[in-house]
């Protein structure tokens, strides 16, 4: 069997993890910390993935990352080749299919952290550079780690946005559920029983370390 959507997946969906961990947790502390014009427009603008069709989400990334918009002609001009129906596609794909939920996660865990810490940290003279990674961070830190993998779980099983701007190529650009999409069009049960299988054993393993890594509340 060929393994290739497999490691291709895992790649692609760590990846759009770090990316999705990089901007989200940033954007989930100051949606859960300041107040700001705009900001409810911005958390509904951050939710919008998380209700929009696949193939809408596919269809506004063409648009904007396509051959023909201003954003791809300069990366291909660049690069020498397409962004669409790419491996980097791919992790765009994933990226926003899996970054609100991790911003969601995260503002979440920010908001139930007990700011009194925060309070008597800001007294004592501390930054608020300082104040992030030495008391907030470390408080949602667990949270947040159960949120990353939520996410890297989700960006596994992306298919609609996938399929939509980065296709359906053999050995290039096809990832576990494609591959599954495709096992199951072509007759070929065996393969997609075993990728659905691989498939469930990592949506429950990281269910399973999400709910290990969650607190449980205090009776």
């Amino acid at each position: 069997m060929d393994l290739f959507p497999l490691w291709l997946s895992l790649r692609v969906a760590a990846f759009s993890t770090l990316f999705a961990a990089a901007a989200g947790i940033w954007l989930a502390y100051l949606l859960a910390n300041k107040e700001f014009p705009g900001k409810d427009l911005l958390d509904a603008a951050v939710t919008l993935p998380l209700v929009l069709p696949p193939t809408v989400l596919g269809y506004y990334l063409l648009v904007l990352i396509g051959r023909n918009s201003a954003f791809g002609r300069v990366w291909e001009a660049i690069t020498g080749e397409p962004l669409v129906f790419s491996a980097k596609a791919a992790v765009i794909a994933a990226f926003i299919h899996s970054a609100p939920l991790l911003i969601k996660s995260a503002r979440a865990a920010f908001e139930s952290v007990d700011h009194s810490y925060e309070r008597a940290a800001r007294t004592l003279g501390a930054s608020e550079w300082r104040l992030f990674w030495r008391v907030t961070m470390p408080l949602a830190r667990r949270q947040i780690i159960a949120a990353a993998v939520l996410a890297f779980a989700r960006a596994l099983g992306d298919f609609g946005v996938t399929i939509m701007i980065a296709g359906n190529i053999p050995g290039r650009t096809q990832t576990l559920s494609v591959a599954i999409y495709d096992a199951v069009e072509g007759g070929d049960g065996q393969t997609a029983r075993v990728l659905v299988l691989i498939v469930s054993a990592i949506g429950l393993a990281s269910v399973f370390a999400v709910n290990r890594l969650t607190p449980k509340p205090v009776s």
